[in-house]
């Protein structure tokens, strides 16, 4: 799976002559047609311009990356940042129209990062590259006398003319990269345009009274380096790092430290790691597409039952926070196109990961006229790609859940929903209904063809007691997802809704396709199946029944059958691990009639 463009990576040391062979070869032409028309002064461009194409941290490496690059662009310049950092970049330019032409010939033949941008003289410093002993003969000059050193404590101050002089020269990238740096301390939350208004002028003043420094609401030029080598250091401790997936249509800053793109499964561009996971949403779809999308989202382990949820008609939010996890989700919707993302992390890195999270809604933006291909990636077996509605047929028949009891395949599921089946189905493989029990509402198909199951469940007993959390996983969604969807809750009473005593009560929201399904307690020991409502009784929003486990595996040694039971004593999983095992045991069941035609 090729990762998506803007996360460059350094060629091994064998491959650079090759590779920058190539780029001579490829990059005459383009030069020749694009740059024909720039006009040198003689010494410097007017109003200069430069297509940035990398930036590293240190002079080292930076210098290494030059030499590598230098072999294919003649006009290639190093420089440091006021960051600290240090840039590599094309030019200079006449003008941004010059720049922007050579930017997209060099992107369109993908012989620069994608994410390569255009920037200002005015962001760069003192220059490295080329290096002194690689430059071209200069002619000779009469020498001038090289001024005097002056110690740093002598420098008088800069006035606030000089300072309002020097902000006048800034670009619009620099004055916006002063405002993200701005809102990245949390002392701006307007909008990242370049413009200069009161807003602006307060969170500029805000800082300087945060620094001890007279409050102007201008920044001298030492306090913009100040800030921004401030910022530049908080980000790279994080790992934040601009990615632009072409796929996703997404360009968004990520912490690459803490996760690493790992496959596609559209809509989603997943970013995992140890414990943070990422999902960047990109699909094409409507409102009715966008809240099935809305309501499934929250139902992933990944995002804590408590939190703020706002759904309106072009987008939604999601806020998620519980002892364990925090999460946040958002998408919009514009021009049939649904982009996005999600970020889950556990909750003891809430003040890390809040700024990152700052960042990343900072710097999301949906770009191109695309969204990810469907045909990209394998099945999902969490929270499979096709997550909204509309996006599978309504089936014929209606679709339940059921799990696997044992290592041949047998499946435990609802009785009532196969009551007229000649032929039920496990996922798509003809099966057989080997018995029913009307009393428990249970019944056990046998796959016509043995194979082995992902996942087996441990029936548990006796039940927690009423209180506990638990995890239900079925298809919650028939009509428009391939795989289960865990929804967590809590274990109401160790009765039935009338009294049951083989039943259990469950604070969980349940839809119909999840009867039949598994029910989890915290450590991922089955304590019942998720029963269907009955015809004649509408059950309130967030009440369900189960039939509990000990009566189930009675059921089934009497019949020969011998389910695996769960451990006396077992720690609590973390929500994703209760996902991925509920994920393992839990099958989609229907019948062979609700296949479509053709």
């Amino acid at each position: 799976m090729t990762p998506p463009r803007g996360l460059l990576t350094c060629p091994p040391k064998g491959r650079r002559t090759k590779q920058m062979a190539g780029i001579r070869r490829a990059v005459g032409p383009i030069l020749a047609g694009v740059a024909a028309g720039m006009i040198w002064t003689g010494s410097v461009w007017a109003e200069p311009t430069w297509i940035q194409i990398e930036a590293k941290p240190d002079l080292p490496r930076a210098a290494d990356r030059a030499r590598d690059w230098a072999e294919g662009f003649s006009d290639l310049g190093g420089f440091r940042m006021r960051t600290g950092w240090y840039a590599l970049a094309l030019g200079p330019f006449a003008n941004a129209a010059e720049a922007q032409a050579r930017l997209d010939a060099l992107r369109a033949a993908g012989l620069i990062p994608e994410d390569s941008y255009l920037a200002d003289q005015a962001g760069y410093r003192e220059q490295f590259w080329p290096a002194p002993e690689e430059e071209a003969p200069q002619p000779q000059e009469t020498a001038t006398p090289a001024a005097p050193v002056v110690p740093q404590s002598s420098v008088p101050p800069e006035t606030l003319a000089e300072s309002q002089a020097a902000e006048a020269r800034l670009g619009r990238s620099a004055r916006m990269e002063l405002q993200s740096a701005l809102q990245w301390l949390g002392f701006y939350d307007g909008a990242i345009d370049g413009a200069y208004g009161p807003g602006t002028r307060a969170a500029i003043a805000r800082w300087q009274n945060a620094q001890g420094a007279p409050a102007t609401g201008v920044f001298s030029s030492a306090q913009r380096d100040d800030l921004l080598a401030r910022v530049t250091t908080e980000r790279a401790a994080l790992g934040l790092q601009r990615v632009v997936d072409d796929k996703a249509g997404i360009r968004i800053d990520l912490p690459m430290t803490q996760v690493h793109f790992d496959r596609y499964d559209p809509p989603f561009a997943f970013y995992t790691g140890p414990d943070v996971t990422v999902l960047l949403i990109s699909r094409t779809g409507d409102r009715a597409a966008l809240a099935g999308l809305y309501d499934t989202l929250q139902s992933l382990s990944l995002m804590p039952v408590t939190g703020e949820r706002k759904l309106d008609r072009d987008g939604f939010t999601l806020e998620g926070a519980d002892d364990h996890r925090h999460a946040h989700a958002q998408a919009g919707l514009s021009g049939g196109l649904i982009k996005g993302f999600l970020i889950s992390y556990p909750a003891s890195a809430e003040a890390q990961m809040g700024r990152t999270l700052a960042a990343m809604k900072a710097s999301f933006r949906p770009v191109g006229s695309a969204a990810l291909d469907p045909a990209l990636g394998p099945a999902l077996s969490v929270g499979r790609a096709d997550l909204t509605r509309g996006t599978l047929p309504a089936p014929a028949h209606p679709v339940q859940s059921g799990f696997y009891i044992d290592t041949a395949g047998a499946v435990l599921t609802a009785a009532a929903g196969i009551a007229q089946c000649e032929t039920p189905l496990i996922e798509d493989l003809p099966a057989k209904i080997t018995f029913r029990d009307p009393d428990l509402g249970i019944a056990v198909l046998t796959p016509e063809q043995a194979h082995v199951p992902p996942g087996v469940a441990a029936l548990r007993a006796p039940l927690p007691a009423p209180g506990g959390k638990i995890a239900l996983a079925g298809f919650s969604y028939p009509e428009a997802m391939a795989a289960p969807v865990v929804t967590l809750g809590t274990l109401s009473a160790t009765s039935g809704i009338d009294g049951q005593p083989q039943n259990a009560r469950l604070s969980v929201r349940m839809l119909p396709g999840d009867a039949g399904g598994p029910v989890l307690d915290a450590a991922g020991a089955v304590l019942g199946m998720a029963l269907p409502a009955t015809p004649d009784r509408i059950l309130p929003e967030g009440l369900g029944e189960a039939v509990q486990a000990n009566p189930v595996a009675e059921a089934l040694r009497a019949r020969g059958l011998n389910p695996a039971a769960s451990p006396a004593q077992a720690a609590d999983l973390a929500p994703a691990e209760l996902a991925r095992r509920a994920a393992a045991i839990t099958v989609r069941v229907g019948c062979a009639e609700s296949r479509q035609p053709g």
